[in-house]
């Protein structure tokens, strides 16, 4: 498939980034899973961070909108220093409503759906903007069915999540993140739990997201995607960044040793 055109986010990188880390560390107890993490990422990009299993991809990812909350270093979104002040051996929310808001502005994409099995697929697209926004109903569900129209899911909104297949369920946590108006999309090994057979409806989604220019970062092992859709590839490698650049610059090998071992075997495919 041919890949989606990025070159645009080169010449109009704004001067504030979406997301800025700097020296971010997570620690379990004594174990370190991430050594001091220095990372921008511009409005329109699409970042695919990369990395083997243990790599702290998924621990990152979950940072930056403080699903877990790091045990030291600075996060800005769109400019704005979250508050965070240390507590132990983690830092702490300074400023909840802060994070509240905050969060409905980085939206996360988990790989197991996540979606609220009591719940229709629409009840479960319109329950945080009308519960967390405060949005109007009507408004919310009309926003709700476009959402699953566009990921070609209008026919299953009456439908509980049991009766879905994998890729139908992620989508539509795909559409329940979009219908938050989210302006960063964190998706965390969005097709680790699919079936083979169901991976490729979601990428789709995905691909057409990508193309409209939102800002998106994605932890995955899905190399041709990463290769074709991302404007820029970050590897992690024991907790640090390894490598950093344009896709074709890092599948083209000589960046990283460490990250031509890991492509190696997407190569010979």
């Amino acid at each position: 498939m041919a890949s989606v055109n990025r070159s645009v986010v080169a010449h109009n990188t704004p001067a504030v980034p979406a997301i800025s880390v700097n020296d971010l560390h997570k620690r379990y107890g004594t174990v370190e899973v991430l050594k001091g993490i220095d990372f921008r990422a511009h409005d329109g990009e699409v970042v695919s961070i990369l990395g083997a299993s243990g790599s702290g991809k998924s621990t990152f990812l979950r940072c930056l909108n403080l699903l877990e909350l790091p045990s030291a270093g600075r996060l800005q979104i769109f400019g704005e220093k979250v508050n965070l002040r240390p507590s132990g051996s983690n830092l702490r929310i300074g400023d909840r409503n802060q994070v509240d808001r905050l969060r409905t502005q980085v939206a996360m994409v988990f790989q197991n759906f996540c979606l609220w099995s009591h719940m229709t697929v629409l009840e479960n697209l319109m329950e945080a903007p009308v519960h967390v926004q405060r949005r109007s109903r009507g408004q919310v569900r009309d926003e709700a069915e476009a959402m699953l129209k566009r990921v070609g899911l209008i026919d299953r909104a009456k439908a509980y999540p049991a009766q879905l297949s994998g890729g139908q369920q992620q989508r539509a946590a795909i559409a329940r993140a979009l219908v938050m108006k989210p302006r960063v999309l964190l998706f965390d090994e969005p097709t680790s739990a699919l079936d083979p057979e169901l991976v490729g409806e979601v990428l789709k989604v995905m691909r057409d997201l990508a193309a409209e220019g939102r800002t998106m970062l994605i932890v995955t092992h899905e190399m041709a995607f990463a290769r074709d859709v991302s404007s820029r590839i970050v590897f992690l490698e024991q907790g640090r960044i390894n490598a950093e650049g344009l896709p074709q610059e890092l599948f083209r090998g000589g960046v990283s040793e460490r990250f031509d071992q890991f492509i190696a075997r997407f190569n010979q495919g």
